[in-house]
């Protein structure tokens, strides 16, 4: 096992509990908020499953997921852009308690978090399929066009997970004005989307014949 990269994920895993608990709980006023403790179950729990099958069977993948600097100053902002925006949801949702704000029905975070495990099986199955995921956009060494399983539905089934993963949220802490928070992440993955794709056309071997084969980006029909 490689120590440093284990130190490494399971330093970043804990610190994310951590921010996302402050940012979740403190705004609210209180621990007493069950579909925050919803949120970190149906978030952080798969997560730490995933990330002890990578560092088994996959640690590359793992560092690569791990390595969030991203070196395109366009990319770079929309990598900040999405950070402000979990920011604000969450800080939002928490002062909705406080303060008693409108929510979602209970029936509503229920289904959300079903829709959001599912989600993350998807999101399980993208990382199985392709192996040269990374959270920032380049081109490695070997890397091939993937156009079989949920490649061949869409170009980009790591952004329409993601999208499904993001929107479910505020669902699950029921807060409508973090919603609305939230729903400003299709316009954001849009840009990374489209700066990416210049990038792989350029630069990937076979990327273009790929693109005439699989015309949607991330929703089916529709983009």
């Amino acid at each position: 096992m490689n120590l440093k990269l284990f130190f490494q994920a399971i330093t970043k895993y804990f610190l994310g509990v951590f921010l996302v608990g402050i940012l979740i709980f403190l705004p609210a006023g209180t621990f007493s908020y069950a579909k925050g403790w919803i949120l970190m179950g149906v978030l952080f729990v798969p997560m730490l499953f995933a990330g002890i099958v990578m560092m088994v069977k996959n640690p590359d993948l793992l560092k690569r997921r791990l390595d969030v600097k991203e070196k395109q100053k366009d990319q770079s902002l929309v990598v900040k852009l999405s950070g402000l925006m979990f920011v604000a949801g969450f800080i939002v949702s928490g002062l909705g308690i406080r303060f008693d704000w409108y929510s979602f029905p209970e029936t509503v975070s229920i289904v959300a978090s079903v829709i959001f495990l599912v989600s993350y099986a998807l999101y399980a199955e993208v990382l199985r399929e392709n192996v040269y995921l990374s959270r920032t956009i380049e081109i490695q060494e070997n890397q091939r066009v993937i156009d079989t399983g949920l490649y061949g539905i869409v170009r980009h089934p790591m952004y329409s997970v993601t999208l499904l993963l993001f929107l479910s949220i505020p669902l699950i802490l029921g807060s409508v004005y973090a919603f609305f928070i939230f729903f400003l992440y299709p316009f954001i993955i849009v840009k990374r989307i489209k700066g990416e794709e210049k990038l792989l056309e350029k630069e990937l071997e076979g990327y273009s014949s790929y693109m005439q084969k699989v015309k949607y980006r991330l929703i089916p029909f529709i983009w």
